[in-house]
């Protein structure tokens, strides 16, 4: 287990639980937690023991319950915009990690916590769980990529309502429209979450790394462009061990042993 001084890490079976530790402020996002956050991704980006990443906040009540508004209260025009800069690139960063991430969502995700959970690949939330961008009703907007990537995961009619509204919404209404990938009993969430992302740590992890790659970039370039790309990943996949060992192992009828090589 690897800690920071507000997210701690343990990797356990090929799955690594980067867990957001700040309770007595519902795990509210300041600098240093931004930054530790980004640590501990950085600390398991190159461990080849990792094939899946899970994202969650420590606690019954919150996943994160925002930023930390004593921190925000305080901007300037100046600061506001390194504010926003430093958590984009930091969530951008978790947007284009080489290993799926899964968010386990266990209560409050509100602005910069609702942005932080849909920077990752895929959110399973708990019954409880409570999503939201409440900016509006303290004079801001979004900072963290909010804006741009709610339009892009549930469409744009959508982003604008929750975003000009400020509302919270369910676990139930945001399976609905596509912004939880799943909803579990609260009880169920960690072992829930540890079995999706187990289900992905199986396949190859070249391949996963290129779908990821292929689909993200698709969203922010042209069809011709994106197809490009995926030929281009497709015949590079080729070149993997990994990808001879998938196919011997369908031929054989056996479970596949990859090495991420």
């Amino acid at each position: 287990m690897n800690d920071n001084t507000y997210v701690r890490t343990e990797v356990r079976d090929s799955i690594a639980t980067v867990t957001i530790d700040r309770q007595a402020k519902l795990n509210a996002l300041n600098p240093q937690v931004i930054a530790d956050i980004d640590a501990a991704f950085a600390g398991v980006r190159g461990d080849a023991g990792v094939r899946a990443v899970i994202l969650t906040g420590a606690g019954d009540k919150a996943f994160v319950a925002g930023a930390d508004i004593g921190v925000l209260a305080t901007m300037t025009p100046r600061t506001g915009v390194a504010v926003s800069r430093e958590g984009q690139e930091v969530l951008r960063r978790i947007e284009r990690f080489p290993k799926p991430v899964v968010a386990a969502v266990g209560g409050y995700a509100l602005g910069g916590g609702c942005e932080l959970a849909i920077a990752c690949h895929l959110r399973v939330a708990s019954e409880r769980a409570r999503f939201g961008l409440p900016e509006v009703g303290l004079g801001i907007i979004p900072g963290y990529g909010g804006t741009v990537r709610l339009a892009r995961l549930v469409g744009l009619g959508r982003a604008v309502e929750m975003v000009l509204t400020g509302d919270m919404i369910t676990a139930e209404r945001a399976a609905e429209i596509g912004l939880a990938n799943l909803v579990v009993p609260h009880e169920e969430l960690m072992e829930r979450t540890r079995k999706l992302a187990g289900r992905i740590a199986r396949n190859a992890p070249v391949a996963l790394e290129m779908a990821l790659r292929s689909m993200y970039e698709a969203v922010e370039s042209s069809m011709e462009h994106a197809q490009e790309l995926e030929s281009t990943l497709f015949g590079l996949l080729a070149s993997t061990d990994d990808m001879r060992e998938g196919m011997a192992a369908f031929l054989e009828k056996r479970r596949a042993a990859f090495k991420g090589e």
